[in-house]
Parts: C-alpha cells; structure tokens; sequence
C-alpha cells in the first residue's frame, strides 16, 4: 500500500528521499509528500500534493527542502479522499512534530474526540492524523522516543509510522504493527522504508523490525525496543540481489519485461532446488521436519489474488501427485470461519510481498489452532516468512509491475516442487514418475521462450481485440485457474469487465451474456477435458461470441473451430498452466496499452496489501 520513507545523516535528505519514494511507486498511490529538518532553526519544513511524484518533484524545483533529516511518503486512501489537507506528512498543532504512516487505525474515532476535547485542531479527513496529535500531547511531558511508544499503546489497528520532531532534530523514529517497515544501515546515516528497494542504493544492510517494535535512528545508532521499551538485539541482513532488478532495462514497461523474464526465472529455480547429482529436490528453507511431514492428512492453501490463483493450481498438482486433499481459500475469508484445522493440517501460505494483511492473519490464527504453516513467498525476511515454520522462497527477484506475472510462475514452479519433495518424503512417489516429471519441468523455459517469439502476433490480436465491451475466460481441470487469472489480468490493467468460468458452467449462466459484442478466451490445451472445451466453442459459435483461443501446436481440429488462435508448446497436461500464464498476460498487456492505461500502476491498485 503507501510507501515511507526516512533519513538522517550528513547527505541532502530530499533527495535521498525522492529517490526512494519513487522506487516505492509500484505499491500504488494517490498522493505524496516529504519533510525535512531545518536543523539550523529548529523548523520542520512539508511540502506534499495529490497525484503523481511528478507533481511533488515540480513544487519542490519551485520550493526547494532542505535539511540531512527527513520522511518522506506515498500515500493510498483509506479514510479521505486524495487531496493535499489528507496526503501526508501530517503535522501537530505546533508544527514541531511530523509524521506519516501505512495502515488503518481502527478506533482513531474516539481517539479523535478526546483529542478535540482537549484543544488540538485537525486539518483532515484521515485516521493518520491522531498520531501525531497523540505524539504531541506526550511530548509535553516525555522524550520524543517515550511520547511516541506511548502513542502506539494507544492504538488499534495496523500501522508502520515514521516520526521527526523539530524538538529533537538528529532523530528519525519508527514504529510498526501490522504493517512493514525496515531499517537500513549506512556509514554516517541510517535508513528508515516500508520496502527493500527504496534505500537499496545506498546499503544492503537490512533490519527488518518485528511487530510491535519500535526504531530510534540518528546518523551514527541505531536502537530498536518493543512497545515495552525492553531492548531488542537484531543483526542486520545482507540484500543479495542488486538495484538493477527494478530497473525496466530498455523495456516499455515494468510488466512487459517481468513476462520476459519468466524463463530465466524458471531455468534458474530449477537449477537452485534440483540437485544434478542426485535428482533430489533441495529447499534449504524449508525447516519442518520430514517426520512431522508425514503426519500430514490434508492441505489448506491460503492467499489472495493471483497468489489465490497459483494455490488453485496448486490444489490440482497436490492432489494428484500426492494424493492428499487439498482446500484453496482466499485468505480474507479464511480467517473468520470456524476453522476445522489441526495438527496433521498443513497450511500453506502464498504471497510475493510477504506482508498482505489477510494472509497473515490466517497464519495466525492456523498456527494458535495447531497447524504447520509453508510460505511460499518472494521477499526475504517479509513477515510472513517469520512467522512460517517453513519457507519456500521463489527468487524471482523483485516484481515491479502491480500485476503479478513472473511471481505467478514462480509460485507455480514451487508448488510443483514441492508436490514432488512431499510425495518423496510421504512414501508415495513412483520414482521414475517423478523423474519424468522433473524431465518435461526442465524443458518449460525453452517452451516459454518460443511462446514469447510470438509476441508480434500476439499483440496484433490483441489491439484487435482491444475495444470489446467485456470479456469471458473458460477453462477446465487444472487450467480452470488459468482463466481466473487471464481475466484478473485483463480487468486489473485494462479495466475492461472480465470474468473466468469454469467452462462447464457456462450454461449455468454465463451463456446468458454471449453475442458478438463480448470477446470469449477458451484454454483448449491438449488434454483430457480437449472434447469438452471443443463443446463449448462450438455452443459459443452458435450465439456469435467473438472467440480467442490458446491451443496446442499441432492441433489442426480447433482451426475449424476459430479464426483466433494462439499456439502453445506441447507439454506434459499437469505442466500446461506454465505456458498458458503467458499469452493470457500479454493479451492483457497490449490490450491495456492500446487502450492508453497505465500498465504498470493500474489505478486503485496497490502491490502491496497491507491492511484488510
């Protein structure tokens, strides 16, 4: 969701700070905003504006900041529409304290009245605002470290702050709960960010703050405590990958070359988790024993978007190559049922950021009812990878682009591995089965590329096919998610109406809509539903329905069938959702572009989940 950023050191904080929200512009926001500390007169200094950075950058060309200490914020609306009184920093009444913050504050109602009551005036509309009211109020008495950890015991909800105070101007304070924030370490200066990338030019020594944890940071320390004000020991973590990895390289977009990475992101997983030798499957990770492994009855995946997608799949792969029975829930509802889970459950969380809200949530409530927890997750030391028992890491390197494309395939590339490592460890695997397997899993990447040769035709389709008032996504078996998500790519980046059906409910309903009006994508790949899904072409032929459809070379029958058809590879079924992933994003993809949006920051979304 929002992005923070904070400085302090002996470098210009603006910008520092500029660079670094920028980088946090793939989360999603409306608005954003920076102060600094004019250390000299003690006065803190804001300048902020709804829309785009671009917007922050001219004011400050025209109303330059100055200042070695600072906080600075992408802001996404949660309580107050997108203007310049609601987009932070926020300031007390005073002007001597200012803050930001990502997350909700569940009873910042009562908390505002008792704050009118007692004299302090508000300027917007925002939940955030109470914060740095509060803060205020205990700084009359307390330190600012003591005011502002008296501060977050009062408040309910899910938060990370960054806090500067005029009264103490060589600090920058923090604090989370619910919400991520880490901490960056410099020579001479220290770094305060809701993400990695926003301060990973300048150090890769990284701490990622607990929940309800508390940072103070001045140039030279670094000093974190709980809520309680008891010290915490932390080492840092060393960042591996490099800055470049967020960087477009010569691509239009950030989606478009997140697609075009997808086999390389392939070809190398594969070879970090297949041992050459020995053909075993390596998760150094993965910390829970193989015996309580094999005391697993069932499997409940959890996740939310296109990772509740990748799960989907995964429940097809699981059940077949391990033969246990296996329930996908999107985690915002998962949470608030009665769950029937237990010890010989194992859950399994999905999320590229590690930090959606919903999601870990479920975790914690699995983990209180006695359930293993499995993340399957992007990001290094998230939250989420914490709170696991275990950890599947999917190494595609950081994703950019709001659509989630090669995290997608990566989680699908460790869910087929893991289905083989659980069977191996399980007692059920045919060995030879699983060899083969892994065989036809190491030519994905070559297959992937061949599809990706054909992007020419792929965009002409595309553009064709670009100005349909709404869309219709069939598929069945295991590439029924396959058509959740072409349809997720195309509303979330397009804004185009799209819904995926499982093709046999077509009748059920969605047949209703069909006329040469709306676009029909069918996944016909070769397989053992193929008859069935030709059955359902030739039912939407008959009602006029424009049809799209993504087969299997060689297949000379479903040209009899449409006039549009996009060729895949062919491949072992189980593996189809590999393939099928990408001509479904990148018809997405060019239809959006066609269409003039924003490709890469869809609007209203955010990369990020990070509160319900």
């Amino acid at each position: 969701m929002c992005g923070i950023v904070g400085y302090v050191g002996v470098r210009e904080a603006p910008l520092i700070l500029l660079k670094g929200i920028k980088r946090l512009e793939y989360r999603g926001y409306d608005s954003s905003g920076m102060a600094c500390i004019l250390s000299a007169k003690k006065k803190i200094s804001i300048r902020k504006s709804p829309g785009k950075i671009k917007v922050l950058e001219d004011i400050l060309s025209k109303r330059p900041l100055s200042g070695v200490v600072g906080i600075a914020h992408t802001r996404w609306a949660t309580h107050g529409f997108p203007n310049q009184a609601n987009a932070h920093p926020h300031l007390d009444c005073n002007s001597e304290i200012a803050l930001v913050h990502n997350g909700i504050i569940e009873n910042y109602t009562p908390l505002k009245k008792e704050l009118l009551k007692q004299g302090h005036k508000f300027s917007s509309q925002t939940d955030t605002e109470v914060i740095v009211h509060l803060i205020e109020k205990f700084l009359k008495c307390s330190s600012l470290e003591e005011a502002v950890r008296k501060t977050v015991r009062r408040l309910e909800g899910s938060f990370a702050i960054a806090v500067v105070s005029a009264r103490e101007p060589d600090k920058v304070i923090g604090a989370r709960l619910g919400s991520p924030l880490i901490v960056g370490l410099g020579k001479n200066e220290n770094f305060l960010a809701s993400d990695v990338p926003a301060i990973l030019d300048s150090t890769k020594e990284i701490i990622f703050l607990e929940e309800n944890e508390m940072v103070v940071l001045t140039k030279d320390t670094c000093k974190i405590t709980d809520f309680n004000g008891h010290a915490v020991q932390r080492k840092p973590t060393r960042i591996t990958w490099d800055i470049s990895l967020s960087q477009k390289q010569g691509y239009k977009h950030f989606m478009l070359k997140e697609i075009n990475e997808q086999p390389e992101i392939v070809e190398n997983l594969l070879g970090r988790r297949i041992n050459q030798e020995t053909g075993r499957i390596i998760f150094e990770e993965q910390n829970i024993p193989e015996e309580e492994l094999r005391k697993i009855r069932n499997i409940s995946i959890v996740a939310c978007g296109t990772a509740y997608h990748a799960g989907l799949v995964g429940k097809y792969i699981l059940e077949s190559v391990c033969s246990l029975p296996v329930s996908v829930e999107v985690s915002s509802e998962f949470r608030y049922r009665d769950l029937i889970i237990d010890q010989e459950t194992l859950v399994v969380a999905i999320s590229q950021s590690g930090e959606t809200a919903d999601t870990l949530a479920s975790v914690r409530q699995a983990k209180k009812l006695g359930a293993q927890v499995l993340s399957i997750c992007n990001v290094l030391g998230s939250t989420l990878t914490r709170e696991s028992d275990g950890i599947i890491y999917t190494h595609a390197g950081p994703e950019i682009g709001v659509a989630s494309t090669k995290a997608y395939v990566a989680q699908l590339i460790s869910l087929y591995l893991f289905a083989f490592y659980l069977a191996r460890v399980k007692g059920i695997a045919n060995e030879n089965k699983i060899k083969h397997y892994l065989e036809d899993l190491k030519k994905i990447p070559q297959k992937q590329r061949e599809i990706l040769k054909s992007q020419r035709q792929i965009s002409k389709l595309a553009q064709r096919h670009a100005y349909f008032g709404s869309f219709l996504y069939l598929g069945r078996h295991i590439n029924f998610p396959s058509a959740l998500e072409g349809a997720l790519k195309l509303k979330e980046i397009s804004y185009i109406p799209a819904e995926g059906y499982a093709a046999g409910e077509m009748k059920h309903g969605p047949i209703a809509l069909i006329d040469e009006y709306r676009a029909v994508v069918c996944i016909v790949c070769e397989s053992h539903v193929y008859e069935k899904m030709i059955s359902n072409i030739q039912e939407i032929r008959a009602r006029k329905g424009r049809i799209i459809v993504i087969a299997t070379e060689g297949d000379d029958k479903i040209k009899e069938q449409a006039k549009e058809v996009i060729y895949i590879p062919k491949t072992n079924e189980l593996f189809s959702p590999l393939l099928t992933a990408l001509p479904l994003q990148l018809v997405a993809y060019h239809i959006a572009v066609k269409r003039g949006a924003d490709v890469d920051q869809p609007r209203n979304l955010a990369k990020s989940v990070t509160v319900e």
